[in-house]
């Protein structure tokens, strides 16, 4: 696999850390706008391939040097300085707008994966510019929020947390909700209780209270981005909540949310379309409606 970060700060690195990690890619690309800078971060990830599982050609590049990416990942930002990502929007589009077009040019083939926020919403926008296929962009979404609330609820229930089935979907935002009337251990349903109700809540803002202390989130999401490229360069076919297009689910339409998808070398191979319980259903289209304005803001 070929893969081109565009925007390697802090996440785009800890991202090409797992990647390399995990040795699924054969070649990186680091795209940034302090070139310098990224040449210095290659060669301080190359020096450590004699410990990777396999060898990765790391080079910092421009556009040109993307020519032929199997996926681009998109972790560029206009800003971080704050904490609303919905706030984002109209900065991050406008950025979209410049960066991807010679993106598409030199890889016509590739699929796009989006982790600037807010993803909901630059996905629907990446979708839009390129002219691709929904099955080829997509955005990473609320699979870290369902990974924290796994988190959660495995230390609760004394199981390993990539056995329990739990997602968060809807808006990577302010409207996200658990999916609990699905949410199952095996065969077992996993009660929608009170405490893992404050369990929730206490994943939606997990993301903030890490901003807060550190500045910045970077791992979680990072080893987010990993598990989906893994997928698509082995074709696992694993399912995990993303940010894809929605058309025709719940009464929603031409909008971008968190849906759970099956990944391969495809890109989204399947949306899947759960059963949900009225309130479900109804936070849903609230989510839709959220995000939804939001695009529209990105048109002023």
């Amino acid at each position: 696999m070929k893969l081109s970060i565009i925007g390697p700060g802090k996440v785009g690195m800890a991202l090409a850390f797992a990647v390399t990690l995990r040795g699924f890619a054969r070649e990186l690309v680091l795209v940034g706008r302090d070139l310098d800078r990224m040449h210095g971060e290659a060669l301080d990830l190359a020096h450590g391939e004699s410990f990777y599982p396999a060898p990765v050609k790391i080079r910092a590049g421009e556009v040109a040097d993307t020519a032929g990416s199997d996926v681009i990942v998109f972790c560029a930002s206009a800003t971080q300085e704050v904490e609303d990502r919905l706030a984002l929007g109209p900065a991050n589009t406008r950025l979209l707008e410049k960066m991807l077009p010679p993106l598409v040019e030199a890889s016509p083939n590739a699929l796009l994966l989006m982790v600037t926020n807010p993803v909901d919403v630059l996905t629907w926008q990446a979708l839009r510019i390129t002219g691709w296929p929904a099955s080829r962009v997509f955005g990473t979404g609320t699979l870290l929020d369902s990974m924290r609330f796994r988190h959660l609820l495995s230390r609760e229930l004394g199981i390993y947390p990539d056995d329990l089935r739990a997602y968060i979907l809807g808006e990577h935002g302010d409207t996200q909700f658990p999916a609990m009337s699905m949410a199952h251990a095996g065969a077992e349903r996993i009660a929608d209780t009170p405490e893992r109700r404050a369990m929730f809540q206490q994943a939606a803002t997990m993301g903030q209270e890490i901003y807060r202390r550190k500045g910045h989130t970077s791992y979680g999401i990072a080893m987010s981005a990993s598990a989906i490229l893994e997928s698509i360069a082995l074709d696992d076919k694993r399912t995990m909540p993303l940010s894809v297009r929605v058309d025709g689910y719940e009464g929603v339409s031409d909008v971008c949310l968190s849906l759970p998808v099956v990944v391969g070398r495809g890109g989204i191979e399947k949306v899947l379309k759960p059963v949900l319980n009225d309130a479900e259903a109804t936070a849903f289209r609230h989510s839709a409606e959220v995000v939804r304005r939001a695009i529209g803001l990105c048109r002023n």
